[in-house]
């Protein structure tokens, strides 16, 4: 069955978790719309596939994208707090460590600042400038917490329909990990992977953990470009 399944370019299917082994299997599909309905996506691409003791991962942009959570970054008003904070984003842009622009734009500082608060933004961004000459790297995004840390402007750099878009957080992941359980009898995360990691923002259950998550999508084998593989099915091999 892993002939019909074809890693992403760079990536494999097999990987290792703590003397496991596990597959990965990406689901590829179509471009996905806001008014497309996430379960009926997940029976049309997913459930053919799945096998008892399946987890499906499922990237928080589509889970956005269905939700209606996404809109033009030039309809986002920006304040100066957003503004300020953008510009003390270190991205390295122009230089070769460049991935992207990630909370380096007004936009999307300003969508993260209304997701956590002013307050603990305020608050997040005190401690780090007060923690990062002393080595210590990722306070502000600790402390505004992972809904927030997950807006994206732009959406995206190669997918043309949505390079002018924002996304924000995806609304209640938890209850869409549970719900999708509940309707296809496999445990499900929402995950939110890039270059630099991947972590939960919604989890079907807790016997799940970040260090697991981690590990399994290191090299994040859904690829960071315009493969549309936005579900994966993880299958702990004999």
């Amino acid at each position: 069955m892993n002939d019909l399944f074809t890693p992403n370019t760079g990536k494999t299917l097999e990987t290792e978790v703590a003397g496991a082994r596990f597959l990965r299997l990406p689901l590829k599909t179509r471009l996905i719309q806001p008014s497309d309905d996430l379960m009926l996506l997940l029976e049309e691409y997913a459930r053919p596939h799945l096998q008892s003791g399946d987890t499906l991962f499922i990237s928080e942009k589509v889970v956005c994208v269905c939700q209606g959570r996404i809109l033009r970054a030039d309809e986002v008003r920006t304040s100066w707090l957003a503004r300020f904070l953008a510009k003390r984003v270190r991205n390295y842009a122009g230089t070769p460590q460049f991935r992207g622009l990630g909370h380096g734009t007004a936009p999307a500082m300003q969508l993260l600042i209304e997701e956590a608060g002013v307050l603990r933004v305020l608050f997040a961004a005190f401690v780090s400038a007060l923690t990062r000459p002393l080595g210590l790297k990722g306070a502000f995004y600790y402390l505004v917490g992972k809904q927030a840390k997950s807006i994206d402007c732009p959406m995206s750099w190669t997918i043309e329909e949505f390079k002018d878009y924002a996304k924000k957080a995806p609304d209640d992941p938890n209850g869409v990990a549970r719900r999708i359980k509940e309707r296809f009898g496999v445990e499900a995360v929402i995950v939110d992977a890039n270059y630099r990691g991947a972590f939960s923002l919604g989890k079907s259950t807790s016997a799940i953990s970040e260090k697991f998550i981690r590990e399994l999508l290191r090299d994040n084998p859904a690829g960071q470009d315009s493969e549309m593989t936005p579900f994966f099915i993880i299958r702990k091999t004999a």
